[in-house]
């Protein structure tokens, strides 16, 4: 008595689920390549992929559809995968802006500098109470909010720190006299409500500040605010 053909019966078995039209794996096909972050085999297709489909002869059908277009399927060691076309990947570049957050000894700086140009580092530290790295004045050269001035006419010929159109225009100010007061700083968060002794105001009140002066020095550059 000859025992049961058990190959036979797979065959039986199988034969009861009719695969999808070749047309439909193709797009199964096309559906977990574009869903799938990582390039997959035929085999990882296929087993996912109703009984009886053949996920290998459904990409030879998707790659040749995507001959000449806007994406391509491209295989990688055993895996496939959809990607860009090559000669369109100019295409996906893209020009970003970066932010970059000043440091306080930053934004200090750059108050002074804006308040009193043409200021000195001398000058700088002596309003700030601190000396002033390099970095910090390289950083505002840098973003080409500050530049170098004129030099002093002083024992050294130290030379001075100006603001630049380009940081007139970030901040949309005609020109320095248009520089807010210590009220709009503070109401904007920019400013403590009660600044550092060095940066009080003088007599002329909060909104008094100095002007630019675009000639001789006086006595009264080294103050922040003047009167």
């Amino acid at each position: 008595m000859s025992e049961p053909d058990d190959t036979s019966e797979d065959a039986r078995e199988e034969s009861l689920f009719q695969a999808p039209p070749l047309a439909e794996q193709e797009r199964m096909v096309e559906a977990l390549l574009f869903a799938s972050a990582e390039p997959m085999t035929a085999r990882q297709m296929t087993d996912r992929m109703p009984h009886g489909c053949d996920a290998a002869e459904a990409l030879v059908l998707l790659r040749r559809r995507y001959e000449g277009r806007g994406v391509t399927l491209v295989k990688a060691g055993d895996a496939w995968a959809i990607r860009t076309a090559a000669d369109l990947g100019f295409l996906m570049s893209r020009e970003t802006v970066e932010t970059r957050k000043l440091s306080r000894a930053a934004i200090e700086t750059l108050s002074i500098i804006a308040y009193h140009q043409p200021v000195t580092r001398a000058e700088i530290e002596e309003i700030r109470g601190v000396s002033v790295s390099r970095g910090t004045v390289d950083q505002l050269i840098e973003m080409e909010w500050v530049r170098f001035g004129r030099r002093k006419m002083t024992p050294g010929r130290p030379v001075t720190y100006v603001v630049t159109q380009g940081f007139l225009d970030h901040f949309g100010l005609e020109n320095t006299r248009d520089l807010p007061g210590l009220k709009e700083l503070r109401s904007a968060g920019l400013l403590d409500s009660r600044p550092p002794p060095a940066l009080m105001p003088g007599p002329g009140g909060e909104d008094d500040f100095a002007e630019l002066d675009d000639g001789p020095e006086d006595d009264g550059q080294d103050e922040l605010f003047g009167e």
